[in-house]
């Protein structure tokens, strides 16, 4: 850093003395400078002290209207068209594009049915498909990688791990007072001392033996890693050594025996050799040994620091080395130097310490199309369920021993913490072959000897392959430890649970009593196969805690007998409420057996899975179909956090059969045995059929046509836990309904009895029906329904048990009273049971063209909608509301559209499911010109936030809008976008894409929303700071697609809402804004680096360069010149808003120079041009620079317990006009630290603080803080005139306390970045045009440069870390502190 400054200074001074030496003839022509003139002081400048400071603080920066950036691109064409590095001046052709990406899916086929979209009628369902067949829509920017922060710039040159090592004189004592073992241990160096003798190194007399010398050697190692050899007189080594031979110009060591034994020469690079000479030869080996080991050592480091050396200031010197390799024998000593220093030299700010600090606050979120997502995954593998009853099942008794009747397992998860079941059953059929061939006909189910038994292929699944599944993939959303896994063990029908179960449960000779069992079951199973008894459970918890751990210690409890008077869920629910009593667990009555199921957690994207509809996933193999995992469906809880926007189409109904009260009827004669049969139909006519879309238990087929639930035996009032899943229509109708038929069932087997009596299985006891549809919604929840004793046509008509209506004779049981009791569940991703939301969708399907107040009553309604089934729609939601906001042609309806919108980003909001709403807008959203009213999303959407902001509305709909306002801004942003796509006026010129009433609108909404972030600050901090940053995104993003200069202007209204002395508040707004729009892709485009002078320019020097903030720069350079005038502005104020003003300013510096677009020297010396004029701004603020020679830790201390509030005596004063003269000469000290004479690191500064002109301007370098440099008098007339920029603020206080070393070296910095990166001929023409005053101000700057980046020393840095740690602060490069 310090020697980028030392050469421009060197540069600067040799260019003006030799290559302009006629501008000191001009100087001294033009103004004669004497001790007897002066010159005139700014107006600005002649105030009293006693001027108020409130009229002072309170008065606004001038307004300086932009340029009509569209007019000057036109007229001056042909100026950009011919300019070497026009790309700096124009937007890229294409800089934004719409395009469609296809939608991932996880399955292998769609999960929409391809007859879906036919067949749907309703508004609701039709739309629902909509948004899961449709693409991706998204607006893609060419260069919008570069739109953000320098951090986030691709291709970013981060700081190399390994630096080049410099050695300075300063360290060079801390060398000499190190332990050499320390030393040499800590750096993991070579160590040797000892005596030698050394030869005389005066090449003009011959080396004898007399010219020996006795000499004490001591070989050390620098910081940089380098080696001495010191000699001294004796073994104190801490004195000043006789001399130094610098061992990295050493080429080698060798021995010379010539001159004297046990010699040894050095031999330099420079020709020359040293002579030493040991006392014995093992001595000489270990010198020579040593010494080899060392260059050795050194020449691979070289190598190394050579390959890090790779980092160029730009690409320039590449270019160069390839081209001159065949010069390097013919350049001067200088030219090689100089090379040399490039080659390893970096990037001005890529040491910067703000560069390595990880600022996450300005990186946008990540935003991912919506996805299926699911919970904890787990894998649940059904091994064997053995009891202790085995037996060879197979006539000829050859076989394998196995149970002695088929069992069937269902397992669930039971969440009892909140009574829920939260999973669909998971069917499994673990048999042995032999022992399912004892139920006849296994494979399809029967009914009165009917069956269906077709094989088929369902999604390219062939059904013999999925009959038996065994593994099944469970998920949970909610994980607690009061998750259970149950598995429910049922029989083939026999008898009563206890008779049944009593074999199993003793352990007497099972021999015998499993013959008997067999035998009983084989006649059971061969008249009864398909009907089907409780008979067992067990459970086990599955998670440790909250977070899903999956708890693998857990096994399954016992197999526990079922009880009859138990069946129900809620009975299950209070037996697992004491599974971890065990006085409560052991009264339970045990069945002797062993369930093996091992449970696993497994990956979100598990391969060879198949969904819950029958869908196989993407990374399914198709050759291992008995390896194919089952998807259980899991029961979402309906709450918003649980919840997730829609993607695939399903559309199932879950029905539980819950209870028959059948002790009073008197219908039929024998009732007790009682099975349930579901059907599901579309009609109630006689020759009606039930549809194929029951999904069938494991050894059936898929789907079938009615299911049939476990039989209690013996029961009048039976109760049921069993669930039947069906597939829905994609439209239901009126006539779908559920068909429930009761069947008595003879279990009778007595061979007593007539051949007629045993074939008669099951007799008719009842029907009973439940429609699904009731006002177009589906039925959910649990109903209690009668039961007809006959089912005659038409019977749908007479719902209610009462027969004295109109229709056809229904004889009801037991009166009509509703004696059967069934619930349902859906689990559909196109029907709502949400009625806000139906009613909505209804009506606008019914009257499209509806007046604006019923329309209006339905939209305020969607306010009471529920939080998860908005979540679960909110694609199709918002697609309608947009549909309805660009069809309505009355603004009340647009006014409560936005209403609702803002309702349901609100929602999002409080339930931290934002990014659904960002995943929206980027993929899913897309414009939709209305042909009929040919309205636009865009024009609608900001006159409706206009209308909400005005003060006489609802003050906290307008609070939800500002807080929350990126989502309109987003869509009004994609919206123009695709409307100048679509609609090809992309193709027009700028201010011709968009009407005049939307651009009145933008600049509307923009004032609308100005004073409630300027007064709503203090009252709703985080609503106006999210409102000025959406804002300033949205101002931002208008660059790509509307006229520039309208977009210039609307950051004018911006800034003009703004006044000095603003609270920090506000400060931080506006720099935040600015900070975000000068982050642009294309701001440099934006500020036209071009020279705007009148005629033809021959010549560079001939430029009207812009070296302060005149009103043409800021007019003709709209942003850069705002943003200058506002860091100018900021220094006037108190520390923490300069800070922030100066960061914004920095930050953007770096990133150009990071940005790889602009990496050349001409085009880093183009962008130079745009700060020139923050010269004029540092040295306005010259006397303010404090260079004091204060420890950093009383610098800290003093920032972090001391507020910077400067009073008006010392901080807020007009300075005192200068009454000297301006020395004609530069400072001394100046020439001495570049000649070498004066070093900028002294400890005492005496010398230079003592230097004083006449008109008190002397060095920054001073030790007396109450001392600061007095205004420089210039020119009133003068083109640089400094005065300019203190009108153009709009004021002409300045204030006179000191900055803080922070602020000095970041202001400094970036002062240096311009000077580096400016063209030469662009720093001739500043000094040829600048003042006396101005010149010693820029050198003093240049003065101050070397003071603050100057290296203090290793002895310095150690003493200060030593503080630090005491004080308990942390340094930064040991310069810096903060606490």
């Amino acid at each position: 850093m310090g020697c980028t400054t030392s050469v421009i200074l060197f540069e600067g001074l040799r260019s003006v003395l030799h290559r302009n030496c006629g501008y000191c003839k001009s100087v001294s022509a033009a103004e004669p400078i004497g001790p007897a003139e002066t010159e005139p002081a700014c107006p600005s400048r002649r105030e009293s002290r006693a001027w108020s400071l409130k009229t002072a603080l309170k008065v606004k920066p001038r307004v300086i209207e932009p340029l009509d950036y569209e007019n000057v691109l036109v007229q001056r064409k042909t100026q950009i068209l011919s300019d070497v590095l026009r790309d700096m001046l124009q937007f890229p052709l294409e800089d934004f594009q719409t395009c469609t990406l296809r939608r991932q899916i996880r399955t292998v086929y769609p999960s929409v049915p391809e007859n879906a979209q036919r067949e749907a009628h309703s508004l609701f369902v039709q739309e629902c498909i909509k948004t899961y067949r449709s693409d991706w829509h998204v607006v893609n920017y060419k260069y919008e990688d570069y739109s953000g922060d320098f951090r986030q710039l691709p291709n970013k040159v981060s700081r190399p791990d390994k630096l080049a090592v410099h050695v300075f004189e300063v360290d060079e004592d801390v060398d000499k007072d190190e332990d050499t073992a320390s030393l040499g241990s800590q750096k993991g160096g070579i160590s040797r001392q000892g005596w030698l003798y050394k030869g005389n190194m005066n090449s003009a007399i011959s080396v004898t033996m007399r010219s020996f010398k006795r000499r004490y050697f001591h070989l050390t190692q620098l910081g940089d890693g380098s080696y001495n050899l010191n000699f001294y007189k004796d073994e104190k080594i801490s004195k000043e050594p006789k001399g130094t031979i610098f061992l990295d110009s050493c080429m080698g060591v060798v021995q010379n025996n010539k001159v004297r034994r046990f010699a040894f020469e050095l031999k330099m690079q420079d020709k020359s050799a040293y002579l030493l000479a040991a006392d014995s030869e093992t001595e000489m080996e270990e010198w020579i040994n040593t010494l080899n080991k060392i260059l050795h050592s050194s020449f691979e480091l070289a190598m190394q620091d050579k390959r890090n050396g790779d980092l160029h200031d730009d690409d320039e010197v590449g270019k160069a080395d390839s081209s001159s390799g065949s010069m390097d024998s013919f350049q001067s000593a200088r030219d090689i130097e100089s090379k040399m220093r490039n080659e390893t030299r970096l990037k001005l700010f890529t040491l910067d310490p703000d560069t390595q600090k990880l600022d996450f606050s300005g990186i946008e979120p990540e935003v991912k199309p919506f996805e299926e997502k699911f919970g904890k995954r787990l894998l649940v593998k059904c091994n064997d369920l053995s009891f202790n009853l085995q037996s060879c099942v197979a006539e000829n008794e050859e076989g394998p021993t196995t149970n002695v009747e088929p069992f069937f397992v269902t397992l669930s998860l039971f969440d009892i913490q909140n009574s829920r079941k939260i999973s669909a059953d998971f069917h499994v059929d673990l048999n042995h072959p032999s022992v399912r061939a004892m139920v006849p006909g296994s494979g399809a189910q029967i009914i009165n000897g009917a069956s269906d038994a077709a094989q088929h292929t369902t999604n390219g699944l062939p059904e013999s392959a999925l009959q038996y599944p065994r593994r099944g993939v469970f998920s949970v959303m909610c994980p607690h430890p009061d998750i259970f896994l149950v598995a429910r063990i049922e029989k083939v029908l026999q008898g009563g649970i206890a008779h049944c179960a009593d074999p199993y449960m003793k352990n007497s000779d099972s021999t015998k009593a499993a013959q008997k069992v067999l035998k009983n079951a084989k006649l059971a199973c061969s008249r009864l196969g398909q009907y089907r008894m409780p008979f067992a459970w067990a459970a086990r918890p599955l998670f440790k805690d909250a977070s899903g751990t999956l708890d693998k210690s857990a096994r399954f409890s016992p197999i526990y007998r079922q009880d009859s008077n138990k069946l129900s869920n809620e009975d299950m629910f209070k037996l697992l409420a004491d599974f971890r009593k065990q006085e409560k667990m052991a009264k339970l009555p045990v069945i002797l057996g062993n369930l093996d199921v091992t449970i696993d957690s497994v990956a979100p994207d598990l391969p060879n899975c198949i969904t819950s509809s029958y869908l196989p996933v993407r990374q399914f193999e198709s050759s291992d179909w008995n390896g194919a995992l089952f998807e259980v469906e899991e029961f979402v809880p309906c709450l918003a956090k649980c919840s997730q926007p829609f993607t695939t189409y399903n559309n199932h109904l879950y029905v539980y059969p819950r209870h028959l009260r059948y002790d009073g009827q008197k219908a039929f004669a024998k009732a007790r045995n009682i099975a349930v049969c579901v059907e599901f139909r579309d009609s109630d006519e006689e020759d009606a059929l039930p549809l194929k879309c029951i999904y069938g238990r494991p050894g059936g087929p898929l789907f079938t046509k009615n299911v049939i639930a476990a039989v209690l035996h013996h029961q009048q009032n039976p109760e049921f836990y069993d669930e039947f899943k069906i597939e829905l229509p994609t439209q239901l109708n009126e006539k779908h309904h559920l068909l429930f038929t009761f069947y008595h069932v003879s279990c009778d087997s007595n061979s007593k009895a007539s051949t007629k009596k045993r074939e008669q299985v099951e007799t008719q006891v009842g029907y009973a029906w439940l429609p699904l549809l009731k006002d177009g919604r589906v039925i959910l929840n649990e109903q209690q329904i009668p039961v007809a004793a006959n089912l005659p046509a038409g019977y749908l008509s007479c719902q209610d048990g009462n027969s004295k209506h109109a229709g056809p004779e229904v004889k009801w049981v037991d009166g009509g009273k509703p004696l059967f009791k069934v619930s349902t569940h859906l689990v559909s991703t196109v029907y709502t049971q949400d009625q806000h939301l139906h009613n909505f969708f209804h009506h606008c399907e019914s009257t499209p063209q509806s007046t604006g107040g019923e329309l209006v009553k339905y939209l305020k309604s969607l306010h009471a909608m529920e939080a998860h089934v908005m979540i679960n729609f909110l694609p199709t939601v918002l697609n309608q509301l947009f549909r309805v906001l660009t069809s309505t042609a009355q603004d009340d309806v647009a006014v409560n559209v936005t209403r609702v919108m803002v309702h349901i980003v609100a929602q999002c909001h409080e339930e931290g499911l934002e990014h659904y709403l960002r995943s929206y807008v980027k993929y899913v959203f897309k414009t939709d010109a209305n042909t009929a009213t040919g309205k636009t999303v865009h024009e609608e959407l900001a006159k409706a936030m206009t209308t909400i902001l005005k003060p006489s509305t609802d003050f906290l709909t307008s609070n939800k809008l500002l807080k929350y306002s990126w989502y309109f801004f987003e869509a009004l942003v994609k919206s123009m976008a695709q409307y100048l796509i679509e609609s090809g006026k992309v193709r027009l010129s700028r201010n011709q894409r968009f009407s005049a009433s939307f651009h009145h609108t933008v600049e509307t909404l923009v004032n609308m929303m100005m004073p409630h972030i300027t007064q709503k600050y203090k009252d709703n901090l985080d609503a106006a700071r999210n409102a000025n940053h959406s804002l300033a995104v949205f101002i931002k993003r208008c660059f790509t697609f509307m006229d520039r200069g309208f977009v210039f202007k609307q950051i004018n209204n911006y800034i003009n809402c703004f006044m000095p002395g603003d609270a920090k508040t506000l400060y931080e707004f506006k720099f935040e804004f600015l900070k975000v729009v000068c982050n642009h892709e294309h701001y440099i485009p934006l500020n036209l680096p071009m020279p705007f002078g009148k005629g033809r320019i021959q010549r560079f020097q001939d430029l009207h360069l812009d070296y302060s903030l005149t009103d043409d720069f800021c007019r003709n350079h709209f942003l850069v010149g705002l943003l200058l005038r506002e860091v100018s502005g900021a220094l006037q104020e108190f520390r923490d808003i300069r800070q922030i003003a100066i960061q914004v300013l920095k930050n953007l510096m770096m990133k150009h120079t990071f940005d790889d677009r602009y990496i050349s020297k001409s085009q880093q010396a183009r962008m130079a041009t745009l700060y020139l004029p923050l010269f004029g701004l540092l040295q306005e603020n010259v006397h303010r620079l404090n260079i004091k020679d204060a420890s950093p830790i009383t610098n800290s201390l003093s920032n972090s317990h001391g507020r910077d509030e400067p009073t008006l005596n010392s901080s807020l004063m007009t300075p005192p006009k200068a009454g000297g003269h301006i020395e004609s000469s530069l400072h001394k000290d100046v020439f001495g630290v570049i000649s070498g004479t004066a070093t900028p690191h002294m400890s005492s500064t005496s010398n230079v603080s003592s230097v004083r002109h006449s008109d008190s301007r002397g060095s920054l370098i001073s030790t007396d803080s109450g001392n600061s440099l007095s205004e420089r008098t210039n020119d009133k007339h003068h083109p640089l005139d400094k005065c300019n920029v203190a009108a153009a603020l709009g004021g002409s206080l300045l204030r006179c306390d000191k900055l803080e070393q922070s602020e000095v070296k970041s202001l400094l910095m970036c002062f240096l970045h311009v000077l580096k990166s400016m063209s030469e001929d662009a720093l001739f023409t500043y000094w040829n045009k600048a003042s006396s005053g101005d010149l010693m101000d820029f050198f003093t700057v240049l003065e101050l440069c070397l003071h603050q980046f100057r290296y203090m020393g290793k002895r310095y840095i150690a003493s200060v870390r030593k503080i630090a740690s005491i004080l308990g602060i942390s340094v930064d490069h040991g310069k810096n502190c903060s606490v």
